[in-house]
Parts: structure tokens; C-alpha cells; sequence
């Protein structure tokens, strides 16, 4: 199966984004932004109506800004075969716990239709890590998404073994849609951005786990000296704690040479349940 479309065989097709949490609704907001339909599945009835919620009130202010495209719908999926009816893309954007993704992927090679091509949104995993029950590895890849849409450059990354046209088709059909990707030529644990992100981000709860400086103290020398518009614990906020300390954690596994100061002040604000904007409080408070 090679796996091989232009937009114009494909913008009648469904893409199905599995998980509803902050990345996942973002993602399927990128994806109803060219007029088509994307299906969210979820756990949480909750989460997926939230999230609809959200891709309905950020669309047209999406559109308004970029300049074009066209309004797009979101449905929710009753089951994993629902979801998956005549997608043309697999987007999975569950937590980063390969217990969850890798029975998931298996779940969904059984249900998907066989010209579907497979993504995980994971930070930190590769996707070879979790391929073990893809019958066709060649049809999996990374596409990592950062925080969309505000910020619209993708990592793309091979599992391996993933057919040359899987990410060519990537490469030429996911700018129609306002994504922007960028293809890591070998694998690498924090693909690309992130791995240079990875360093400031370590090195910035480093210098508050020591008492050097206080997170709005980072922050302001970020916005001020970058003319960035966040800096790195806001956005550490943004993204959720938990996460943040899952993919920390995932690095430590890689290199355990790595500082325990950063994963310990961010392990003390998640089992406070301050997880960022998602729970109200992280390192700020959004009341």
C-alpha cells in the first residue's frame, strides 16, 4: 500500500484524532480549518465535548486570521470503528504512557481502513516504540505538534521503517492545512525543536529548584530579551505539568546522567494537583 495522496484525493475524507485533551482539540481545530470533518475520540464524553466547544469558537477566528480556508465539523465517535469510517489520517494524541498507545495502535490496525496512514502526536516516544501490534509499520510515523495554532511547525519522523510516500504525502498535504513540517533524517529522541527546547527548559526549572530566580522571574527575561510572548513556565503551564514531567521523565530513561532538580520541583506541583492551566494553578494561578 503505498500510501501516496494529493489534498485534492483526500479533502473529502475524514481524520480521526484520538485523545480530546489540550493538544488533541488543537489539533482537530488544524484539521477542520480546510472545510472537512474530523472525528475526536475520547474516554471522556466530557473531554469531547469540550472539545468541540473549543474547535467551534476557535475556527472562525482561525480562518478570520490566517486569510483563508473554510469551516470545517468535529464529530464525536461512539466507538473506535466509528471513528475510524473512511479516515484517510490517524492522528493519536494520548498521554505519553506507551501501556496506553501501544493497545490503542492495536485497536486501531484492526479497525482502520487499509489505505489509512497512522501518526502519534507523542513528545518524547518514537513511534517504532509503539508499533509492535501494526501489522504495516510502514504506514506509521511521528507528527509531533507543539501548540497549534498559535504555534503551526510540526516534527515528522520516520518509525524506521516508514514508507518514503507516507512522508512525502505529509510533507506536501499538511501545509494545506495551515501545518508546517519539518522531517527528522534520522531519529532522534526530542526530534528536533524540542530537543533544543528540552535544554532551556531543563536549565530554566534548574535555576528555580536551586533558588536562583522565581518563574516569572525566567519568564520576564525571556519576553524582554526574546520578545517572545511566553516564556518557558508559562509555557510549561500551557502544555500541563504532568505532562511536562512525563516526557522528563522519558529523557532521565534515555540519559540517566540528567539533573534530578528539574523532574523533583515538577513532580512536587503534580501531586499538589497544579498542573497548569488545565487545573487552574501551576506555576501561576488562573482564576
Amino acid at each position: 500500500m503505498p500510501y501516496a495522496y494529493t489534498f485534492d484525493q483526500i479533502r473529502d475524507r475524514p481524520v480521526t484524532v484520538f485523545g480530546a485533551g489540550t493538544l488533541g482539540r488543537r489539533i482537530a481545530l488544524m484539521f477542520a480549518s480546510r472545510g472537512g470533518t474530523v472525528r475526536i475520540s475520547d474516554p471522556s464524553a466530557e473531554q469531547v465535548a469540550a472539545a468541540a466547544e473549543y474547535v467551534a469558537e476557535a475556527l472562525p477566528v482561525l480562518l478570520e486570521k490566517r486569510g483563508n480556508g473554510e469551516i470545517g465539523q468535529v464529530e464525536d465517535a461512539t466507538s473506535i470503528e466509528d471513528a475510524l469510517r473512511d479516515a484517510w489520517l490517524v492522528v493519536e494524541a494520548v498521554p505519553e504512557r506507551l501501556d496506553i498507545k501501544i493497545p490503542l495502535w492495536g485497536q486501531i490496525d484492526e479497525a482502520a481502513p487499509a489505505d489509512a496512514i497512522f501518526a502519534t502526536n507523542s513528545s518524547s516516544y518514537p513511534s517504532r516504540m509503539m508499533a509492535e501490534k501494526v501489522r504495516d509499520k510502514s504506514r506509521l510515523c511521528n507528527i509531533h505538534f507543539y501548540m497549534p495554532p498559535t504555534a503551526n511547525a510540526v516534527d515528522l519522523m520516520s518509525d524506521g521503517e516508514t514508507g518514503r510516500t507516507v512522508l512525502d504525502t505529509l510533507l506536501g498535504v499538511l501545509p494545506e492545512f495551515g501545518i508546517h513540517p519539518f522531517e527528522a533524517r534520522k531519529e532522534s529522541v526530542g526530534f528536533i525543536f524540542n530537543r533544543v527546547w528540552a535544554a532551556i527548559k531543563r536549565e530554566s526549572l534548574a535555576v528555580v529548584a536551586e533558588g536562583v530566580a522565581r518563574p516569572e522571574d525566567v519568564d520576564g527575561m525571556f519576553k524582554i530579551n526574546w520578545h517572545l510572548p511566553y516564556g518557558p513556565f508559562q509555557m510549561m503551564d500551557q502544555v500541563g505539568l504532568d505532562v511536562v514531567l512525563d516526557i522528563e521523565n522519558h529523557y532521565a530513561d534515555e540519559n540517566p546522567h540528567l539533573p534530578t532538580g528539574p523532574r523533583d520541583l515538577l513532580r512536587s506541583y503534580v501531586e499538589a494537583g497544579k498542573l497548569g492551566i488545565k487545573t487552574g494553578e501551576g506555576f501561576y494561578s488562573y482564576g
